[in-house]
């Protein structure tokens, strides 16, 4: 499909005091330099890495760095390392439900040298190429910014961060997680306020995030799907569309385990739950965005990429299009979040070219200011300039 980065969620042993369902939380870590057992051993995870790489790709595992199980041994050897009760006992994250887990306290310095040592393991024994870090704004910044330059000193490696804010940019992560879009994406979709639920995302992107920052956007992963629904239930008719412009917009796109096969329910959380995998037409889908994203420099991700450019049309109620371009390379979206069929005219004074439709493959010429077009209800299209 196109896919450059193995994202695996955590991979180490899960704690059993407290635990959740019948296998519990991989977020309840219990040893963060361990292998769980039910993956298989070091060696097999060392094969895994040496064989994605073999492939053209990149893989991360998930680092749980705010709190551990509560039989995690650092519990009963460094008790200093939590933050506690009143009465002096461990908590789990404070105004959360997380009852399988602790909270570390970073205040505390040795805590910060094992936590570092740790990521550091991972990288220079197994040759991992980074890390999504969960809950990344519950910890400190500055504990971040040292952490991903030792980590540097070792390898380049790729950061991403389970949260939305542009300090984390600074020195430490490469990418955030787009809750927001997905938020305004059902909005436009399922809650039906159209085009006009996503102008807010576009602007504040556009505006307010660094030029060479990579937002991570997505339609499911596995806190949506298990807690709120799957991708079908959460964007309805309109979930192709949602697909595609998290494929043009700014940034990474994510995709779930399953997704391609046409996921349609939620994954138990705390059990075995083995996904059926089948062909569907997603996977074709992304494959034709993903060759398109990886070969046109106007999708490329932050600086590398074009700005995102509103191009204004006479349906702006129902119509999200907008143009992006770098270096002689150009892709203008065009999609209906409606369910509604749509005549619509572009404001394309300034897109005159003939461009191929990705999908039909079909030509179209611009050459006039206001350009008609014709989408069915939660249609799409997406033009790549010809050079």
């Amino acid at each position: 499909m196109g896919v450059d980065i193995i994202w695996l969620m955590p991979i180490h042993p899960i704690g059993e005091l407290h635990r959740k369902g019948s296998l519990g939380s991989y977020y309840s870590v219990k040893d963060f330099k361990g292998i769980n057992p039910d993956f298989g051993s070091l060696a097999d995870f060392k094969n895994l890495v040496n064989k994605i790489h073999t492939m053209g790709m990149y893989v991360l595992i998930d680092w749980v760095g705010n709190h551990s199980a509560w039989d995690n041994p650092l519990a009963q050897q460094h008790p200093d390392w939590y933050t506690q009760t009143r009465e002096g006992k461990f908590q789990p994250t404070p105004w959360y439900d997380w009852d399988d887990v602790i909270d570390f306290d970073y205040n505390n310095p040795d805590l910060r040298i094992y936590m570092t040592d740790a990521l550091k393991y991972w990288v220079s024994q197994t040759n991992i190429d980074g890390y999504r870090c969960d809950v990344a704004g519950f910890i400190p910044v500055d504990f971040w910014e040292n952490a991903r330059a030792e980590l540097d000193e070792i390898k380049p490696v790729f950061m991403l961060a389970e949260w939305e804010s542009r300090d984390l940019y600074k020195k430490s992560f490469d990418m955030t997680y787009s809750w927001t879009l997905w938020d305004k994406l059902k909005q436009a979709t399922m809650e039906k306020k159209g085009a006009p639920a996503l102008f807010e995302y576009m602007a504040h992107d556009v505006n307010s995030f660094p030029f060479d920052s990579y937002r991570m956007t997505f339609t499911d992963n596995h806190d949506k799907n298990s807690w709120e629904g799957n991708q079908f239930s959460n964007f309805g008719d309109g979930l192709e569309a949602a697909m595609v412009l998290c494929s043009t917009i700014n940034g990474m796109p994510l995709v779930y385990s399953g997704q391609e096969a046409g996921l349609n329910r939620s994954l138990a959380f705390f059990e075995k739950d083995p996904i059926e995998w089948k062909n569907h037409k997603f996977a074709l889908m992304y494959e034709k965005l993903f060759t398109l994203k990886h070969n046109n420099q106007a999708l490329w991700n932050g600086k590398w990429g074009g700005e995102m450019e509103r191009v204004t049309n006479d349906k702006m109620n129902k119509i999200l299009s907008f143009y992006r371009e770098k270096n002689g390379d150009a892709v203008l979206t065009v999609i209906n979040f409606s369910d509604q069929d749509a005549e619509v005219k572009l404001d394309s004074k300034y897109l005159r070219n003939s461009y191929r439709e990705l999908f039909s493959g079909s030509p179209f010429i611009i050459s006039q200011d206001k350009t008609p077009l014709k989408l069915k209800a939660w249609d799409y299209m997406v033009f790549i300039k010809n050079k």
